[in-house]
Parts: structure tokens; sequence; C-alpha cells
């Protein structure tokens, strides 16, 4: 375990989006390196290219609800393809096969008890000037994973680094 505050890591993530499904890899190594330290937060920007990301982001604010957040993400994010075919079929599936109660995740895309919490991650992520994903925010620094993810790992651990000598 790290000692010391470390800055909040935004994830801003469409769940349909296949670049997303490649920075899992990098998240799940920040997390590993940092452990509880590093908090990674998960905030949702749908594109309207793909169809199912918005009612995917609804389903995982649920599984988030349920405890079940994370587990509920990464398997979603290894089903893009998928999801983009099969839509709220796999959504259920998925939640079912992490352990989500998927009959409320189902009430949940319907009654859409999440839909502000989604529209309001999309309107910050505007407002701070997210254009694509994977987009990182952390230590106030927006990094951009969009066009290449390249490198993207190395400067949030400079940035983590720094701010722990800090």
């Amino acid at each position: 375990m790290i000692d010391g505050s470390l800055p909040r890591l935004e994830f801003w993530c469409d769940l349909q989006c296949p670049d997303c499904r490649t920075a899992l890899d990098d998240v799940r190594a920040l997390r590993e390196q940092y452990g509880d330290a590093l908090s990674v937060e998960l905030r949702h920007f749908p594109l309207e290219k793909h169809k199912h990301a918005y009612a995917a982001a609804e389903a995982a604010e649920e599984a988030f609800a349920q405890g079940l957040g994370w587990p509920f993400v990464e398997a979603l994010l290894l089903r893009t393809e998928e999801l983009g075919k099969g839509g709220q079929k796999v959504l259920l599936d998925v939640a079912r096969e992490v352990g989500v109660d998927a009959e409320e995740v189902d009430t949940a895309l319907i009654d859409g008890r999440h839909m502000l919490t989604v529209d309001a991650d999309q309107a910050e992520a505007r407002a701070i000037g997210v254009t694509g994903t994977p987009t990182y925010v952390i230590g106030g620094q927006r990094l951009d994973g969009g066009q290449s993810q390249e490198g993207l790992r190395e400067r949030i651990v400079a940035i983590v680094e720094a701010a722990r000598a800090s």
C-alpha cells in the first residue's frame, strides 16, 4: 500500500468504445500499482456513434449502486463488439454474469433513475474539453487517449509521483 494522499484519477469512458477496452489495461495496472491509495472514478461520456453506450452508462451506474460497478464495467468493456450488436440483452447478460441484479438493471433502464448522473457527466465532460474517449483527468490535467494511448500510463504515474513528492 502506498502512503499519502494521491490525486483522484477520473476515467472518462464510453462503455461501447474499443479504445476504452484497451485503456482498461492501463487502469488495472494503475490500480495494481497504487492499490486503494489511488481513487479511480469512472465518468461517463457515451459517444453518439455508439447507440448502446448511453444505456450501458446507466446500467453501470446501477451496478455501482449494487456494489459491483467495476466488475460490471470490466466485463462489459471486454464485450464492446457484442454490445454493439446485442444492445440491452448484453447489458443484462453481463449483469447476471457478475452478480448484479439484472431485473433491477432492466428497471433502471426503464425508469431512467441514473439518467441525471450520466447527463451530468456528459455536461461536465464538455465543460472541461473532453471530446473523445478514453480521457483521463488527474491532478488538474486532462490526458486525451482518444487519438493515442501511447505513454498515457507513464504520464499518469509521473503526475501521481509528483503529487506524492510534494
